[in-house]
């Protein structure tokens, strides 16, 4: 009996500690729409912990003063700056290990192009290619329409698919160059709710649980 009490007030404990939050890294490569990158990491750093990973052509556009202060941001000079001899961390493959989710917003043309070829020449890149595919990959393409419209664009998607890649479509507005039509990234609210409802299903679906 004395056991029997042991074990329900082990397991009453155990109870009352919360889940892990979701660990999120968000990425933002070379497209006027990485101005709105510090609203995303915003929108999802109350539910998650948040790593970000920017290119160098993003840093245009992102005002890095916009970040939460709790987001740590990664840039292609990290790649290699704290490694020093073999056994050190690479920080490509510690990014890939520490996230349980990855989100690319804005996705420009040319990293589109560059994933579906299988290139690996900055920090994004290179995570990108060491991803584990068992583990969610969203992508929130921002382009031109007529880049957009372009025959490889659809080529290029067609191997992100196969991949595995989720994709959030880009929408029809008037774009920063001037020019009407579809392209513009989806609003960071939107590329919010769709990874956390996926994220919650999934959660959902592994504990057995039924609506």
């Amino acid at each position: 009996m004395e056991n029997a009490k042991i074990d329900r007030q082990d397991m009453e404990v155990n109870n009352t500690i919360p889940p892990r939050k979701p660990r999120v890294l968000l990425a933002a490569s070379g497209s006027v729409a990485a101005i709105k990158f510090g609203n995303l990491c915003h929108c999802f750093t109350e539910w998650a912990e948040v790593r970000a990973v920017v290119s160098k052509s993003s840093l245009h556009f992102l005002d890095k003063l916009s970040l939460p202060e709790e987001v740590t941001l990664y840039t292609d000079e990290d790649e290699w700056s704290s490694w020093n001899k073999i056994g050190d961390p690479v920080l490509h493959i510690e990014l890939r290990r520490w996230a349980d989710v990855l989100v690319i917003a804005p996705l420009s043309a040319n990293t589109l192009g560059k994933i579906a070829g299988g290139l690996c020449d900055n920090l994004l890149t290179c995570i990108i290619r060491a991803w584990d595919y068992s583990k969610p990959l969203f992508v929130a393409p921002a382009m031109n329409t007529l880049m957009w419209n372009n025959p490889f664009t659809e080529r290029h998607l067609l191997s992100l698919d196969d991949l595995g890649i989720t994709l959030i479509p880009p929408i029809k507005k008037r774009l920063a160059c001037g020019d009407y039509g579809n392209g513009a990234m989806a609003e960071p609210s939107l590329i919010y709710s769709t990874v956390r409802l996926f994220w919650e299903s999934q959660a959902h679906q592994q504990s057995g649980g039924t609506s």
